[in-house]
């Protein structure tokens, strides 16, 4: 037993000690692409608030946006006019967000989703491939999820045409939606993404993109503008993190029909509107219109996988591969005690690199920046 007010350390679980570096230290601010601790130690930081950040910590012009909204009351009694702003800018850059609803986090937007499809469907059963956070409908092997609910739902293996097809045929009856983040690990091959929208398609069901990580991240349109897929999109989108640069927002988007539905079933938060979140984001959005966000992570990301690979290449006893993509990747270790000793090193040297899925960069990192935490990496690993 421990004398934390919080259980297990901290309320966000990929923030507690053992899921990162191993030693309990919680953060007092951040600017650009580095955190302080309490004890005044500064770090480079590659986890970004688990990709919830794209700018960098503190981004002056988003600061600015929300200062404003706080100055303008934050929350009211009427929806605000920076919703249907927001919603505005988001369908010009996202043309297939032809209607959009706004929550606070990732996991209650793809609940929403979820719950548009079926009430499109008037049917039940859900597939679904990644995570898509926390809530009871996706969470089939969690304590404290009723085994009625788990019975709804099953994991599509990612990139396998075979068996995905296989298994959204066998339930087509019964299938509601097919949930799938487009990038786990490695990026989605072109014929099992084509093969989800006919088969969704052909069965009747609702093929929802989870682009919580992959959206303002891969593009602005996620990974379909990424891929290409604007002329025959997923029939609801879901967006997060990156959207607000760390501000709590989140939004679920997509057929103007499907959308409807919102309207006819219940989904609704006090806060989703308040306006500091809605004017991050907008403030967010058009930074990444401006600067060409997408092309700095992209390029910047491919140095550091790069250099990830010539860690592997320098250590492979040690480290056993090189997972993700530029704009999201991590390191493979010989074994957990290894990832935990190597993160704990990198920790202590200034260096804050997660040891699983994902690593981030951001507007705040150069190549400077991103050579330097690769060396640190591999003193770390010499030091093991």
């Amino acid at each position: 037993m421990n004398d934390w007010r919080v259980p297990g350390f901290t309320s966000t679980g990929s923030k507690r000690p053992d899921a990162l570096f191993g030693t309990p230290a919680r953060m007092t601010r951040a600017s650009g692409c580095r955190v302080w601790d309490e004890s005044g130690r500064e770090y480079v930081d590659f986890v970004m608030a688990l990709g919830a950040v794209a700018l960098g910590y503190g981004h002056p012009a988003v600061n600015r946006a929300a200062e404003t909204a706080i100055a303008a009351g934050v929350v009211g009694p009427l929806p605000p006019v920076a919703e249907e702003e927001l919603a505005e800018a988001l369908a010009r850059q996202i043309p297939w967000l032809e209607r959009v609803r706004f929550l606070k986090t990732g996991a209650e937007a793809v609940a929403a989703a979820v719950r548009l499809a079926r009430v499109a469907t008037r049917r039940d059963e859900v597939l679904g491939c990644g995570y898509h956070g926390w809530l009871d409908w996706c969470q089939g092997a969690t304590e404290g999820v009723p085994a009625a609910v788990r019975r709804l739902f099953a994991e599509l293996p990612f990139n396998d045409v075979a068996k995905g097809r296989e298994m959204i045929r066998e339930r087509a009856s019964r299938l509601a939606a097919v949930v799938v983040e487009p990038v786990v690990v490695t990026e989605p091959s072109r014929e099992w993404l084509h093969m989800l929208r006919a088969e969704t398609q052909r069965s009747g069901a609702i093929l929802i993109f989870d682009e919580i990580k992959t959206g303002f991240r891969l593009a602005i349109g996620g990974a379909v503008a990424r891929y290409e897929l604007q002329t025959t999109p997923p029939d609801l989108v879901v967006l997060g993190k990156a959207l607000a640069n760390g501000f709590p927002l989140a939004v679920v988007g997509g057929r103007a029909d499907l959308m409807a539905a919102a309207s006819r079933t219940w989904i609704s938060s006090t806060l989703a509107t308040e306006g500091v979140a809605l004017a991050a984001a907008r403030a967010t959005l058009e930074v990444f219109e401006r600067e060409d966000v997408c092309g700095h992570l992209h390029r910047t990301g491919t140095r550091l996988l790069h250099g990830l690979h010539e860690v592997q290449r320098a250590f492979p006893h040690v480290v056993t591969g090189v997972a993700g993509i530029a704009e999201m990747c991590f390191l493979h270790y010989a074994s957990e005690e290894v990832s935990r000793t190597i993160a704990h090193q990198a920790a202590s040297r200034g260096l804050l690199f997660k040891r699983t899925a994902y690593n981030f960069v951001s507007l705040a990192h150069d190549e400077g920046t991103v050579d330097r935490a690769l060396a640190q990496l591999s003193d770390a690993l010499k030091d093991r």
